[in-house]
């Protein structure tokens, strides 16, 4: 997590002690365990370098500075917009996680009875493993001299919106980030492979440049 974070949580650790009335039916056993454990605990566990928030305990303190997180969509480290493309290794939490979450800490993030509680991940997550591509650099409006088959972007900026215009005059939306910053992920990979036809313009706005990654023509 950024240096940031850590001292928002650190801030805020201090007032999770006093006790605070009850007012969800939402509780830590029965469904925000089971979002930590899918979401969360891939980097924030006992092994990582991150702080764990594999238990209650773990949890607690940091309730409210992970409400703020999260309804600022900083973590888990995304940095892409919600329903701009669709992607095979997104990590970002769904409104109804989010909503959840947001209901828990707000009714005074109870913990629940022991006998709904799931044992946690141990193992640690099977890490996604980028598909082997070749690189179209991507500056302004760039237009393809060849079809190629896309599998992802690469955006070299925090703040991009790019679309690709094809030759038939439809637009298909690509990626839009926003606030990325330096723990998004290295590639963005859609869910489905592309087909972009020749004269294809992939165009960017925002100021910087993308890598298109293509499937391999060897």
């Amino acid at each position: 997590m950024r240096l940031r974070i850590l001292m928002l949580l650190a801030g805020t650790a201090s007032l999770a002690g006093a006790h605070e009335p009850i007012t969800t039916q939402l509780t830590w056993t029965r469904e925000i365990s089971r979002i930590f454990y899918k979401r969360c605990v891939g980097c924030h566990r006992a092994d990582s370098k991150s702080f764990a928030l594999t238990t209650y305990d773990e949890a607690r303190p940091w309730a409210k500075a992970i409400k703020e997180e999260v309804l600022d969509r900083r973590m888990p480290p995304w940095g892409a917009l919600k329903g701009f493309g669709e992607f095979r290794n997104e990590i970002s939490l769904s409104d109804p996680e989010i909503d959840r979450i947001v209901q828990w800490v707000e009714g005074g993030a109870p913990k629940g009875d022991e006998l709904y509680l799931i044992p946690p991940p141990y193992a640690t997550p099977i890490e996604f493993a980028p598909p082997a591509a070749d690189e179209i650099p991507l500056q302004g409006v760039s237009t393809l001299s060849r079809p190629v088959v896309a599998l992802g972007i690469n955006p070299a900026a925090e703040n991009l919106r790019i679309t690709a215009e094809l030759p038939d005059g439809a637009v298909v939306p690509l990626l839009w980030v926003r606030n990325r910053g330096k723990h998004g992920p290295p590639g963005y990979y859609f869910r489905e492979p592309l087909k972009l036809p020749k004269g294809t313009r992939l165009r960017i706005v925002g100021v910087g440049g993308a890598t298109l990654l293509v499937q391999t023509s060897g």
